[in-house]
């Protein structure tokens, strides 16, 4: 008979890392009140393994948050995006990308005043990872900086509060920003919100 291997245990960053990955979705489903046995189950371990990595669920919570909210990855992927794209074309895999990664985080944005509401280093973190994002965006645009009336610094934080108001419903003060998809988004910050009429015939000439 063959002898089963034991399946050797995580380090503990590791162990840490797989909870906090199991926990986010579960944050976002059902905020603070998710349990530990829903996360244990989650990472397939044993409840009190959770316990042994974080010191209780707030801390677990507060990781979770901090990662969910990392921008490294919104970074990487503007970043990716290719440079020899028009300047329109970018901006929408740029608005694709961050309104993506802003919708999955939407129902995290109450967790911060449940949990951490006076949490001087996840604010400065929030802060920081915005500042990251918005300067990933300028140099999206630095190329085009001649074309733009404002400058990319600028434009990146109005591109910013776009993707913001269309993802969280225009922060409760009406709108209507359901209709509104990527393209339009990225028009209103290049276009304006002019309607723009097409242009008259020329005139033939008499003969």
């Amino acid at each position: 008979m063959t002898k089963r291997r034991r399946v050797p245990a995580l380090a503990p960053e590791a162990r840490r890392a797989a909870l906090i990955a199991a926990t986010i979705p579960l944050l976002r489903e059902h905020g603070t009140a998710v349990s530990t046995r829903q996360i244990a189950e989650a990472a397939g371990v044993a409840e009190g393994t959770i316990f042994g990595v974080f010191p209780d669920k707030a801390s677990l919570l507060r990781a979770a948050v901090m990662s969910a909210f990392d921008p490294v990855a919104a970074i990487d992927a503007l970043a990716a995006i290719d440079p020899g794209l028009e300047l329109r074309a970018r901006l929408c895999e740029a608005v694709t990308l961050l309104r993506t990664g802003m919708t999955a985080n939407a129902k995290l944005m109450t967790v911060p005043k449940e949990l951490l509401a006076d949490d001087a280093e996840f604010q400065q973190h929030m802060l920081d990872g915005r500042k990251r994002v918005a300067d990933a965006l300028v140099t999206l645009m630095e190329p085009d900086r001649d074309r733009l009336r404002r400058s990319p610094e600028a434009a990146a934080n109005l591109l910013l509060m776009l993707i913001a108001a269309r993802v969280h419903h225009g922060f409760g003060l009406g709108g209507d920003f359901g209709g509104m998809d990527d393209a339009e988004t990225v028009s209103i910050l290049l276009d304006g919100l002019l309607v723009r009429p097409l242009p008259t015939p020329a005139k033939e000439s008499a003969p």
